[in-house]
């Protein structure tokens, strides 16, 4: 599925957080707007033009508010629009910003495949693109790749799992997934896979509301159709109320014997709340172990809480300050920095990869406290 100059698999804290940032002087332009707002465009142009999915998830608004920041301070005209969950809109975006003459995209694509019509317009006007955080897939049009290490996130997910389980066997597992169209949840799955197979293979773990995974219980490597087949039954979709249904339904559905103290893998911080709160009213499930990713603050309240297990912090100022690294060398004609590389299924495209962080009640403070991501006061209950 992708191939990798090498594979970050180190999850403990790193002793200190990446932010240097080449800074430069100029005036920094406020580049917020939908495909139908197109306010805030400098006169002479837009250099750099960010594309990211949706307003309704911190995440993104998070990321925006990064990238504005740190191009606006390298003195680089720049413009963030978003896709709103419509492929068609981030084509519209991609579109919008070609006229406004940008030199390099910066695009998180709503869908991996239906991406590939918008960056192929932006090659043909010689636009240079920067896949951010998701790959896009089927086209040789997409020049770099910045991610987090998607399978390194998985494999996090499942260790602690395994590392918190409680003792015996035939501890019940329910499984959830991302969206079938985001090639990073059929990553996060094949990391998560690799290390809870074993498990399952045993029996140590049961598999809860996935016949298709039962059925590969016994296969360590799954091929890309055979992890589709499982999102397909597993899938949020990224969405808080699928993520509320499915779990509804998977219990509804349950004996008493999948419940008891369980085991859940959930995709993000989003869909492991909705899971949760799920799982914590069925008077049947005594307690549960549940994953998360991307640090969203309302997840770590739920973690101060107990109410969350952990969440894998992937920090977007380095996500973000690497891709705008990329995009000042490219812009200084200079050849970007790259450490792996991801084949896309047409081309296999240079990428660079940053470092996860496992979050939990014991680290908490530390990891999103201490190196400035959060401030104290935004939560309650934090010693």
């Amino acid at each position: 599925m992708r191939k990798l100059g090498k594979r970050i698999l180190g999850f403990a804290m790193a002793a200190t957080m990446v932010m240097s940032m080449a800074t430069g002087c100029g005036k920094k332009e406020e580049k917020k707007a939908d495909a139908a707002d197109n306010k805030g465009a400098s006169s002479s142009g837009v250099q750099v033009g960010v594309v990211l999915p949706t307003k309704d998830e911190p995440r993104w608004l998070q990321d925006q508010k990064q990238f504005e920041t740190i191009l606006g301070d390298a003195g680089f005209t720049n413009q963030v629009l978003f896709s709103q969950g419509s492929s068609a809109t981030e084509r519209t975006n991609v579109e919008t910003l070609i006229s406004k003459g940008i030199k390099v995209l910066i695009i998180c694509a709503q869908d991996a495949a239906a991406a590939s019509a918008a960056v192929d317009e932006a090659k043909q006007a010689g636009v240079k693109v920067i896949a951010y955080d998701r790959l896009i897939t089927g086209t040789d049009s997409v020049d770099y790749y910045v991610t987090f290490d998607s399978f390194a996130v998985g494999a996090a997910q499942g260790q602690y799992l395994i590392d918190n389980a409680p003792a015996g066997s035939g501890i019940p597992l329910y499984l959830y997934a991302g969206a079938a169209t985001d090639n990073n949840a059929f990553i996060f799955f094949e990391g998560a896979w690799s290390v809870l197979q074993p498990k399952i293979a045993d029996g140590t773990f049961k598999i809860a509301n996935s016949s298709e995974a039962e059925k590969l219980k016994d296969k360590a490597s799954l091929e890309r159709d055979e992890i589709g087949k499982i999102i397909g039954q597993i899938t949020t979709d990224w969405d808080f109320n699928v993520a509320k249904s499915k779990a509804e339904a998977n219990l509804t559905a349950s004996n008493k014997d999948l419940k008891g103290d369980v085991l859940v893998l959930a995709p993000n911080d989003g869909t492991a709340r909705s899971i949760a709160d799920v799982f914590a009213t069925d008077k049947d499930v005594k307690s549960y172990v549940i994953t998360g990713q991307d640090s969203e603050k309302a997840s770590v309240q739920y973690i101060i809480d107990g109410k969350q297990s952990m969440t894998v912090f992937k920090d977007t100022r380095t996500l973000a300050a690497d891709s705008v690294a990329m995009a000042v060398s490219i812009l200084d004609g200079k050849e970007p920095v790259t450490d792996s590389s991801y084949n896309n299924g047409k081309v296999d495209v240079p990428a660079k990869q940053t470092s996860i962080v496992v979050v939990t009640k014991d680290n908490v403070k530390q990891a999103l406290i201490d190196s400035g991501y959060y401030n104290a006061s935004d939560f309650s209950g934090l010693e």
